[in-house]
């Protein structure tokens, strides 16, 4: 085991990531029968699963460099083979904003989970046009598609907490022991400061690299709490005494 392999997956950010993805595999196989069928537990535990996988591939591109390299061939990208965006495009920019969209849905009222629905067909349909219409090639940098995803989960966060001070399942709740508020509170943070990073960051490195540095870090903690958060989610009804119980809706 080499020095390179130990740096790229043995580090601040991927061992505790690894370590919530355990836990999480852990509470949800705990979990009652009926609860693991629950989409508020699985989609959760979804979504730290493919992240941790996506972010675990995305660190071995950079170890195989040879691996990396026959992969941006293979798209048509020649000019910058040391690249691995066709990855974090595919898995953050695109997969990521659905099932981020589609976990946001399911705390919404019956009402409003139609709003979500559209988004992300409009979403799928964007995606697949700019992509073979060449306006945003797989393997560049997305800023269309980011930024459609990321304002559509902002617009979606902001349905949740309209309906939380407005729809009578919620005022009698109290919003912090609720795990669905502690969700859709990360998760806006961090796309709001994903979406700040993404337009700034290239120009923060250039006049000021400490700054740029710095936003990039603290996006990587805000994501990994985020994990946090959802593995947390897939916990709480073994810590019941913590967490309130969700307002109810119909059947989801």
């Amino acid at each position: 085991m080499d020095d390179r392999f130990i740096e790229a997956f043995f580090n601040e950010y991927t061992i505790p990531m690894d370590l919530l993805l355990m836990i999480g595999l852990i509470c949800f196989f705990k979990l009652p029968k009926e609860l693991r069928a629950n989409v508020h537990y699985w989609l959760p535990l979804l979504i730290v699963v493919l992240s941790v996988l996506f972010q675990n591939v995305g660190f071995y591109t950079n170890y195989n460099y040879e691996f990396k390299k026959s992969v941006n061939a293979f798209l048509g990208n020649t000019q910058y083979p040391q690249f691995n965006l066709w990855l974090f495009n595919i898995t953050d920019k695109q997969i990521g904003v659905l099932l981020f969209l589609g976990l946001i849905r399911i705390w919404l009222a019956p009402s409003k989970r139609i709003y979500i629905t559209w988004m992300m067909y409009i979403f799928v349909v964007a995606i697949v046009f700019l992509q073979l219409s060449g306006i945003e090639l797989m393997y560049l940098h997305q800023p269309i598609i980011f930024a459609l995803g990321a304002n559509m989960i902002l617009v979606g966060c902001g349905l949740y907490f309209i309906g939380m001070i407005t729809q009578e399942e919620y005022l009698d709740s109290n919003p912090l022991k609720l795990v669905s508020f502690w969700q859709m509170t990360f998760i806006m943070f961090t796309f709001s400061l994903s979406y700040i990073s993404s337009v700034a960051l290239f120009y923060l490195y250039k006049v000021n690299p400490v700054l740029g540095e710095s936003l990039q870090t603290i996006g990587d903690i805000m994501s990994l709490v985020t994990l946090g958060i959802l593995t947390l989610s897939v916990a709480s009804p073994h810590i019941s005494r913590i967490f309130e119980k969700e307002p109810s809706y119909e059947s989801n």
